[in-house]
């Protein structure tokens, strides 16, 4: 099995109002993945209106920063137990993740919810104690309640070892110790590099989980996912294996990549990275989209009831 060097994919698992956002603009911003001109709003991953009004992000979302050299994939993953199915598929694009927890309020019922599901897919965890900077910011306590639902959870003993950072998102800083001098938010970057395994690849024509849709008024449907094995370009021929055994064969129009909150055209990618590719007219959630050499679905993401 090879690795990725280049590559991580990791997903943020965080409760509603415990800052997810907030970081996540800091993390894009530091990264420099705007121009200094480049006009920036608040929340930023929040783009849909309805959570731009709640606060609370209900679509998972892909965005990504370099760092050092390296792409960091980040994935959004819903705050809500009641959007379990989005969770299960997000999660499945993911080698690590982010557990967010508030300063105050400590972690809470839905994050219980995810982080049972990224121990099931075996990710390394970093967690990441938020609002630090909050007048009655109570860390310790938090830190042990923490470690108890860790203690409660985990399915291996390896999963009790896990790095611990402490973060106020709105300030843009993070730091490895409480009462440390915080800069910026480079600690956690760096800890990413360090922790997070990056994409296995394995050898062998193109291979790609449909984890996620979008749509386009122009491009049409629009399927999200990891590349777990080859390469896919524009004009390559793929074949679509549905749940119902059926086999469709469509040519992917464009192919792109994510950088900032953008997506890049991009003329081919590589196993292990996220992809989003157009052309593909029917497809659900769960599907495989395959080379025509090599016919083989990948395990369909089981959607657990809400």
């Amino acid at each position: 099995m090879n690795y990725r060097n280049d590559i991580r994919n990791i997903a943020i698992i965080a409760h509603v109002d415990h800052g997810k956002t907030t970081l996540v603009d800091a993390l894009l911003k530091q990264s420099h993945v705007f121009r200094d001109n480049q006009e920036t709003v608040d929340c930023i991953m929040d783009s849909n209106t309805l959570e731009r009004e709640k606060g609370i992000t209900i679509l998972a979302k892909n965005t990504a920063i370099m760092y050092k050299g390296i792409k960091i994939n980040i994935i959004d993953t819903p705050g809500h137990a009641d959007f379990s199915g989005e969770v299960e598929r997000v999660i499945n694009m993911a080698d690590g993740a982010l557990l967010l927890i508030d300063s105050v309020e400590g972690p809470m019922p839905q994050t219980k919810f995810v982080l049972r599901e990224a121990f099931k897919k075996k990710l390394k965890i970093i967690v990441v104690i938020n609002k630090i900077d909050r007048q009655n910011a109570r860390i310790a306590e938090v830190l042990k309640l923490t470690q108890d639902l860790f203690l409660e959870l985990a399915t291996d003993a390896e999963q009790l070892d896990f790095p611990v950072l402490y973060a106020s998102g709105r300030e843009g800083v993070v730091i490895m110790e409480p009462g440390m001098e915080g800069k910026d938010v480079s600690p956690l970057f760096d800890t990413i590099l360090e922790k997070i395994p990056p994409p296995q690849i394995e050898e062998g024509p193109f291979q790609m989980l449909v984890s996620n849709l979008d749509y386009d008024t122009h491009k049409g449907k629009i399927s999200i996912g990891r590349i777990w094995r080859g390469k896919v370009s524009p004009h390559d021929m793929v074949v679509c294996l549905s749940a119902d055994g059926k086999q469709t064969r469509y040519e992917i129009a464009e192919v792109f990549t994510h950088l900032g909150l953008k997506r890049l055209e991009s003329q081919g990618v590589e196993a292990g990275d996220i992809v989003a590719v157009t052309g593909i007219k029917e497809v659900t959630i769960g599907d495989t989209l395959a080379s025509p050499d090599k016919l083989e679905a990948l395990p369909r993401i089981e959607i657990g009831e809400p």
